[in-house]
């Protein structure tokens, strides 16, 4: 298998910190998109969105989407469960993360993409108001979550998944979208403090 990513991208390294957390190496390929080498014929055959990270099969398969590849690797390999042991927490963990995505990620890429000046290049039109509207939603999501972290250690009780690592993916995110967590969400600043140990920040 090959994974085809970049370094700097935020969907790739959600990818890179769940293989850390399983202890999975996978070969990586770098797709440099800062010179829009995902933009190129050649790339455009593995991914015709010219998005990454791209998983790459033995028999030629091309598995895009970050959560479609963990899903991938956790088939493949179980340990630890990322996604839930059971029903209950598998709902859960599928819940909060599309909380995370929607509710908070979508609104910092929106930041970034349309208020940031060195992605006017790359995003056509650039429009600052959406920029703009989009920050406010950040930090309200931010302060829903230190709500919900109040009291316990993960997204989903005392269980580490994806939805953490979406998470610190996310608000790792911020300063490229020039944001900041608010200084009074002690519960979500001690979670990043928390998860500052674990193999998925160490690793990268």
């Amino acid at each position: 298998m090959k994974l085809y990513d970049s370094d700097w991208a935020p969907n790739p390294r959600r990818v890179q910190c769940f293989l850390a957390e399983k202890g999975v190496r996978i070969e990586r390929v770098q797709v440099d998109l800062k010179s829009g080498a995902h933009k190129q014929p050649e790339f455009a055959r593995i991914n015709p969105l010219h998005r990454v990270p791209v998983l790459e099969l033995d028999d030629g398969t091309h598995i895009a989407e970050s959560v479609a590849i963990c899903r991938y690797i956790e088939d493949l390999h179980p340990e630890p469960a990322l996604f839930g042991r059971d029903a209950r927490e598998r709902a859960l963990v599928e819940m909060w993360n599309r909380r995370v995505e929607l509710g908070l990620f979508s609104h910092i890429s929106a930041a970034f993409r349309h208020g940031h000046p060195g992605m006017a290049m790359a995003e056509q039109p650039q429009v600052k108001e959406w920029a703009d509207a989009n920050r406010p939603k950040a930090l309200d999501a931010l302060r829903f979550l230190d709500r919900h972290l109040d009291g316990q250690s993960w997204l989903v009780d005392d269980y580490f998944s994806i939805a953490d690592i979406t998470l610190l993916v996310a608000f790792d995110f911020l300063k490229a979208a020039r944001l900041a967590c608010p200084e009074d969400c002690g519960a979500l600043i001690a979670w990043r403090d928390r998860i500052g140990s674990r193999a998925c920040t160490a690793a990268l």
